[in-house]
């Protein structure tokens, strides 16, 4: 857990980058969710919809790439008190994906940073949130 006298709004997080998004650890990731949509693991479903020719990677998997980001920065899941995000797009099977965060405020009466947060491929937002964590005094 980073120390109150360590964080100050304006900061940036280190970003979190996945240079490639794993087709594979996406068909897995359907499996474990019960999630039967062949969108994020059958090329041809997604070619016939009209997305292109990649599997569209699970928006849970997504937000879990940025809570490891919020997780890095805090000293573990355990410092999360707040979560929320929203989606804007997608993110195929082969994309880079950064994640990156901004402290935005610190409340030094309850030892808590206040974070923005935003993953995106090539520049554009796929999802957006907000986080709170808790410091150490």
């Amino acid at each position: 857990m980073p120390a109150l006298a360590d964080v100050a709004a304006g900061q940036a997080i280190e970003p979190l980058v996945i240079e490639s998004v794993d087709p594979g650890r996406m068909k897995t990731m359907a499996a474990i969710l019960q999630d039967p949509n062949p969108i994020h693991y059958d090329a041809e479903v997604v070619k016939a919809l009209g997305y292109g020719d990649r599997p569209v990677n699970q928006g849970p998997l997504n937000m879990a790439y940025v809570l490891e980001l919020i997780s890095r920065f805090a000293g573990g899941p355990a410092a999360i008190t707040r979560f929320g995000a929203r989606f804007h797009g997608n993110v195929f099977a082969g994309d880079r994906l950064e994640c990156t965060g901004t402290v935005t405020a610190v409340d030094e009466d309850a030892a808590t940073a206040e974070l923005e947060l935003v993953a995106a491929v090539g520049g554009t937002p796929v999802l957006t949130g907000s986080a709170t964590i808790r410091l150490e005094r």
